[in-house]
């Protein structure tokens, strides 16, 4: 297929490129550039040809021709979708949804949407969350997805095949870090400070999906029969993955040796906890996530050390909200969120 994606500077769609492109489709990026400068280290950053523009602007005319859309691009950030709420909206839910209506009109047939296992919000953790669970978003980011994912289903037709990916929290390294994500900002704390501290009671469950497997489960969307995925949502992940922040914590002390474990519980019970059920995705797309939390956290243990990463990278570079933050101190960035210059 002729495949645009968006987001394909940010770390999701860096991974997700070189992994389209491997399954024999033709990749074209979208992407603003928020964070195209937010790579770790002396690495080649995989690309391919892009068009510079914000989700927000984009036109019928920049769709025609594509068989499918791989949508990527969000604000994905919980501290920045509480800051700024109204632009969160604008982006993660008007925007998409108006990419979706436009990709239709230009023909283009397949609609793949990186929702989030966010969506299942405040659960009880007691038993396995499946797609036909009730939704319980708690933050402005989680409400978007649920709102888009709604908007696709009323534009499934015969034609139009959309298909939601609710992926478990994304971990594991790309060559363009986020470092405000569970795993990979524990494993960059016990590197740089021999210490992994857990601001929660650590007892909320999380599902975490390593971003190479997320790049896998668009693939087998992509390559799945219409009539199967069509207006349909899939949890991206695996149940081994399921686990409490503190079970998560100890898996990076373990990669870490010498790294000491605090558990302070200051931040109080976070809401958010579920577990969540990956058999869908087996079953209809005959995908099987292969990386496990130990082995994601000791990539970024070597990827970290290998790239130098250092406290002031971790803390301003690779964490999403004061990347935007300086761009608006340092003029480069305007109050909507779309870069200046």
């Amino acid at each position: 297929m002729r495949v645009l994606l968006t987001g394909h500077q940010g770390y999701l769609g860096t991974v997700m490129a070189p992994v389209l492109t491997a399954a024999g489709h033709a990749v074209t990026g979208l992407d603003s550039g928020l964070f195209a400068a937010c790579v770790l280290g002396d690495l080649d950053v995989p690309d391919v040809p892009g068009l510079a523009k914000d989700l927000r602007d984009v036109t019928v005319d920049d769709l025609r021709g594509f068989d499918a859309v791989v949508h990527m691009a969000a604000l994905s950030n919980d501290p920045l979708g509480s800051l700024a709420p109204e632009i969160t909206y604008a982006i993660n839910h008007h925007a998409s949804t108006r990419l979706a209506r436009l990709a239709k009109e230009a023909g283009v047939t397949r609609f793949a949407y990186a929702s989030t296992c966010s969506v299942y919000g405040a659960q009880s953790g007691d038993e396995l969350v499946g797609e036909d669970a009730p939704l319980k978003p708690v933050t402005p980011y989680a409400i978007s997805k649920v709102r888009v994912e709604d908007d696709l289903v009323e534009l499934a037709d015969d034609h139009f095949v959309p298909v939601s990916l609710r992926n478990a929290t994304a971990f594991g390294f790309s060559p363009r870090l986020r470092a405000d994500i569970v795993l990979n900002n524990l494993v960059g704390r016990a590197v740089l400070t021999g210490r992994v501290t857990v601001l929660s009671d650590g007892t909320p469950w999380r599902p975490l999906a390593h971003a190479e497997d997320i790049a896998g489960a668009v693939v087998a969307a992509l390559a799945a029969p219409a009539d199967v995925v069509r207006g349909r949502a899939y949890n991206v992940g695996t149940e081994r993955n399921n686990a409490t922040v503190a079970e998560i914590a100890q898996a990076v002390v373990a990669a870490v040796p010498g790294a000491e474990l605090e558990i302070t519980g200051e931040a109080g019970n976070d809401p958010r906890s579920y577990r969540v059920d990956f058999s869908r995705a087996r079953a209809e797309l005959g995908f099987e996530a292969a990386w496990s939390i130990p082995d994601g956290a000791e990539q970024l243990v070597t990827e970290y050390r290998k790239r130098e990463l250092t406290q002031e990278a971790f803390d301003r570079r690779f964490t999403r909200l004061a990347v935007l933050t300086d761009r608006q101190a340092a003029g480069t960035l305007d109050a909507d969120m779309r870069p200046l210059g």
